[in-house]
């Protein structure tokens, strides 16, 4: 997320065409990451590792590489006021985001839990309107609800999965993560506009390792470390550098270059690119209701932002 200055050359009629461009190949990027790390979790999970040990490694290690990228950036120090968003953002928002997430794939189709993963938007506005006494259009509460309707067909059809309850089971966990994404959005989104990524980014993933830690003593039991095939490590590897810490470096310059609304658009883009990988890695099956689903619930989105655009400019 960028400041308000951040975004207005990008939200100008006159983009350079080199700006528009490179700006959408780092979102494009960081959006692959993104879908591709479902499947390539679903791999891990549970041959490989547990999802308390995915977690583990993405907080502690994200943790780590941010620290370590901030010594070659300049930082700025945290105001007193945003300790407290900072610390809840990191250590209940992220830590449960990343933890239920994870928790998900032990049996749910990596196809359901992208698609149930576009909800955090539709949870925002949720949050404003419980919260912060938002009042939304008409069009806005028909967009909730076109969403919902796509999110009940994701959850209530199944696929074939591995155990039937526990199918269903772990597509609610994936709709909780989405929701706790949420709440880290909201939390975070003041000091996300004070301060660079990784300045702001080191603090949060401080604050989610201290709950991480009172689980590190099932790591060394994972089946990762008593195996000498290879593929694991790849595949822990690219989870850690590229969806957990390269992304990030790609959303913010992108943000500057092209505006956030252009690159809010991609998330729509997450569930395209799981449901290739899934199907060339050969650990799920597209189905058409999950067509449908994905449909339905960009429908509503769509819906939804046209709702807020209007009402911004009745304002």
């Amino acid at each position: 997320m960028g400041t308000n200055e951040e975004n207005k050359p990008a939200q100008s009629s006159g983009i350079p065409v080199g700006r528009l461009l490179e700006g959408n190949a780092c979102v494009l990027l960081a959006t692959i990451f993104f879908g591709i790390n479902i499947p390539v979790v679903k791999l891990l999970i549970p041959q490989w590792m547990t999802a308390v040990d995915v977690t583990l490694w993405r907080i502690l290690g994200g943790c780590a590489l941010m620290w370590l990228a901030s010594l070659f950036v300049r930082t700025q120090p945290i105001q007193r006021r945003h300790w407290g968003k900072i610390a809840l953002g990191g250590a209940l928002g992220l830590f449960s985001f990343l933890y239920l997430f994870n928790l998900s794939l032990r049996y749910a189709d990596p196809i359901d839990v992208s698609i149930i993963l576009t909800f955090p938007p539709v949870f925002v506005l949720l949050i404003q309107i419980l919260f912060r006494h938002y009042r939304p259009s008409l069009m806005e509460v028909l967009g909730l609800a076109v969403s919902f309707v796509g999110a009940f067909l994701v959850i209530v059809t199944q696929h074939g999965g591995e155990a039937g309850s526990d199918n269903l089971l772990d597509d609610m966990l994936a709709l909780a993560s989405s929701l706790c994404y949420a709440f880290y959005l909201v939390i975070i989104e003041e000091p996300s506009h004070e301060y660079r990524p990784v300045n702001l980014l080191r603090w949060v993933f401080l604050a989610a390792a201290v709950p991480a830690l009172f689980f590190v003593g099932s790591l060394p039991q994972a089946e990762i470390f008593h195996t000498t095939d290879i593929t694991p490590w790849l595949l822990i590897g690219f989870v850690l550098l590229c969806p957990t810490f390269l992304s990030y470096f790609l959303m913010n310059p992108a943000i500057k270059m092209i505006g956030s609304e252009l690159v809010s658009l991609y998330q729509y883009f997450i569930p395209v690119v799981a449901t290739i990988a899934s199907v060339l890695m050969h650990v799920a099956t597209l189905h058409w209701i999950q067509v449908l689903a994905m449909i339905v619930i960009v429908a509503g989105m769509a819906l939804t932002d046209i709702g807020k655009r209007r009402m911004a400019k009745s304002k």
